[in-house]
């Protein structure tokens, strides 16, 4: 089995692509612990500020010591140098905000699994063309589910995962899997700018736990 398609099958099992980003460290490795503890076995990290690298860098070594199975990625890759810096780094997948032609070329040469984000039919035709396999819908609380529900029978072999505006509730989770995505990005909804400021670690466990068994209900 190729790499791209191992990251694929474990996105789609657990259904949702958890992402965060803090600049301390130390919270960045303790988020990271919660919601290993919850079950969660594919995660993105965001390349959003100055201490990401070195941090994700940290995230790396703490996974090869203590998380078996646990799939790191980076999120907000807008260029190539970002992409080799990430993967030297020790990233397992990169996903973006938005389509970046070199980046999805050396992902496709090098079996990386890459999501780019998109918005428009031509941005999906762009991806598609370029040997991608999954489409990150971004943003998608402006795009909403009937924008997926209209244009998913034009792309029956790309895989969909909205990213922004998809809550933790079980209607807003199972109005996107009834539109046909995959799974669902989440980010603030879960792993909010609050929670992480209160250190409140229970609480993202917690809350990721229930997610996790409501997607699994709502696939069921």
């Amino acid at each position: 089995m190729s790499n791209t398609q191992k990251i694929t099958d474990a996105i789609v099992a657990q259904g949702i692509l958890p992402l965060y980003f803090n600049p301390s460290e130390e919270v960045s490795l303790d988020v990271l612990k919660a919601i290993y503890k919850a079950g969660i076995k594919a995660v993105e990290y965001t390349n959003r500020g100055d201490a990401a690298l070195a941090n994700f860098t940290k995230m790396v070594q703490l996974r090869n010591a203590e998380m078996p199975g646990l799939l790191l990625g980076v999120g907000t890759i807008k260029n190539m140098q970002h992409a080799t810096d990430y993967m030297a780094a020790g990233a397992d997948f990169l996903v973006s905000p938005g389509f970046v032609p070199d980046v999805a070329a050396y992902c496709v040469a090098n079996d990386i699994f890459y999501a780019p984000g998109c918005m428009t039919p031509s941005e999906i035709i762009a991806a598609e063309n370029a040997g991608v396999k999954f489409i990150k819908l971004f943003p998608g609380n402006m795009l909403g589910t009937e924008f997926l529900t209209t244009i998913k029978d034009i792309f029956p072999k790309l895989l969909f995962m909205p990213t922004g505006g998809v809550d933790t509730t079980k209607e807003s989770i199972e109005s996107w899997y009834k539109a046909g995505v995959c799974a669902v990005g989440m980010g603030s909804k879960l792993i909010s700018k609050k929670l992480m400021e209160a250190k409140d670690y229970a609480t993202i466990e917690t809350a990721t736990k229930q997610v996790l068994e409501v997607i699994q209900a709502v696939k069921a």
